[in-house]
């Protein structure tokens, strides 16, 4: 089983994911995080970028989309914590992606936790 935290920041319930259990791989994967979200009240699920299949940064494969719209179908915001700038250096499609994503509010990648909680903080 993994493990996870509920933190709240800036008001808002956090569910730290752990760097163990499974990969953030399918739609089913996402559907388990949302169900851990929504057994304690947590509006954003964080899984650190070690959590998430390789085949997510692929874009063609499809497995983000579909993590993603299960996310966006329960209204939980899906923020991937650590470093991904080797990924987005090898692909435009990724990096174009990142950058509209952070953009809005339901999907961020994020460096750490710090950065996080910045994101977080009332405007």
């Amino acid at each position: 089983m993994a493990t996870s935290d509920l933190l709240t920041t800036h008001g808002v319930a956090v569910l730290v994911c752990g760097d163990d259990g499974r990969k953030l791989g399918s739609g089913d994967t996402a559907l388990e995080l949302i169900g851990d979200a929504m057994g304690c009240q947590a509006e954003v699920v964080a899984v650190p970028v070690e959590r998430v299949a390789d085949e997510f940064f692929t874009l063609r494969s499809g497995v983000a989309g579909d993590v993603v719209q299960k996310f966006v179908n329960y209204r939980i915001r899906l923020v991937i914590v650590g470093d991904i700038a080797s990924r987005v250096a090898d692909s435009d499609a990724l990096r174009d992606w990142v950058r509209e994503a952070n953009r809005g509010s339901q999907v961020w990648f994020v460096n750490d936790r710090a950065a996080l909680e910045e994101r977080l903080a009332p405007a």
